[in-house]
């Protein structure tokens, strides 16, 4: 079994909604559940030994709009959120993350030698991300206390427009160049995290921001969970000339599991075959080279394909990637070293 170290997933998310119903967020992943895509059960069958894990403010359910006749759609962006509400929220997922880790059902960790260490010792190796900043204040005194607290990753948005940036629709066919770039306390957020070494994820960011990134950041450039626009031309994936930028910088792109990111039509389908994803890897891989190559699934933030259906399903992307000829050296790369050495290099390691 070739373990995954993966760049990104919602199940903070799903523990923060289900508790907020009344659950137990870490019986539910200690013991596992029959709901979404991880827990600790699946992610052990499945070989996924960790990941960043994300801190995300929902706007509602995104539900994707209708294709037209041509199988074109362009679902509207999620309207801006107000700060202390989702403080608020983010500092209660935050805590579920602690719980987590203080009982033992997975390893908050801070630092490469942490997640070796997990993984090592057969725990679930969690890196605290957030997805979208609406939770940090715009003199960015929270985003202090949120790093001692564990925050190692951030993007600055999300597919919504805050105080630091703005962020791509989900649409097709679309390029990424949907809008303006960072704003100045966009840019600010940037240094600071330069400064603090918290890892920039320009997955949900405008080509515009992308770029604004990196001609600011003094870090490898990272998309932890975004696919090949040349291949998919939805928003949320990246041109080649983006994918150039990523390798020049030492950077990396994590295939995301999304079927709207892997399929030709951009559609909402989990019949999407394992070749997509295959496909989409292999571009990255030709375009950029092994070592700028990793996986970022988005469980528990989109539909996947019915092939893996969840965590416990991981290790048939690994058996098609064996498949299609990657050899094992390579797929350590894919699965998890890729991941750890970017993160060592934004980390200040």
């Amino acid at each position: 079994m070739e373990l995954v170290f993966d760049g990104h997933n919602d199940v903070l998310l799903r523990l923060w909604r289900n508790m907020k119903a009344g659950g137990d967020p870490v019986a539910e992943f200690a013991k596992g559940t029959p709901g979404g895509h991880i827990d600790g059960p699946r992610a052990k069958a499945g070989g996924l030994a960790g990941g960043l894990c994300a801190i995300y403010i929902p706007s509602g359910e995104l539900v994707l709009k209708e294709p037209d006749q041509n199988g074109h759609y362009v679902t509207p962006l999620s309207v801006p959120l107000d700060h202390l509400p989702s403080l608020t929220t983010a500092l209660e997922m935050a805590s579920i993350a602690l719980r987590l880790d203080r009982a033992g059902a997975w390893q908050l960790c801070r630092s490469t030698a942490d997640i070796r260490k997990a993984i090592d010792a057969g725990r679930f190796a969690a890196v605290m991300h957030m997805e979208g900043c609406e939770a940090i204040d715009a003199d960015l005194d929270n985003l202090e206390v949120f790093h001692a607290a564990g925050l190692r990753s951030l993007g600055p948005v999300w597919s919504r427009h805050n105080i630091f940036g703005h962020g791509v629709p989900f649409a097709y066919p679309m390029s990424p160049d949907t809008g303006p770039g960072l704003t100045d306390h966009g840019f600010e957020l940037v240094r600071a995290c330069n400064t603090l070494g918290i890892l920039i994820d320009l997955a949900h960011i405008t080509e515009k921001g992308f770029w604004d990134v990196a001609r600011t950041s003094d870090q490898p450039l990272i998309a932890s969970h975004s696919n090949a626009h040349a291949l998919t031309p939805v928003a949320r994936n990246l041109t080649d000339r983006q994918l150039d930028a990523v390798r020049e910088s030492g950077g990396l792109v994590g295939l995301n599991y999304a079927v709207t990111m892997l399929r030709p039509d951009g559609r909402d389908n989990v019949a999407t075959p394992l070749s997509d994803m295959v496909r989409h890897i292999d571009h990255m891989v030709q375009r950029m080279g092994i070592d700028h190559v990793a996986l970022g699934s988005d469980f528990d933030g989109a539909s996947i394909p019915e092939e893996i259906h969840d965590a416990a399903g991981n290790q048939n992307l690994v058996a098609a990637l064996k498949g299609a000829g990657y050899a094992d050296a390579e797929l350590k790369k894919l699965c998890r070293e890729n991941w750890l050495r970017v993160l060592g290099k934004a980390w200040h390691e």
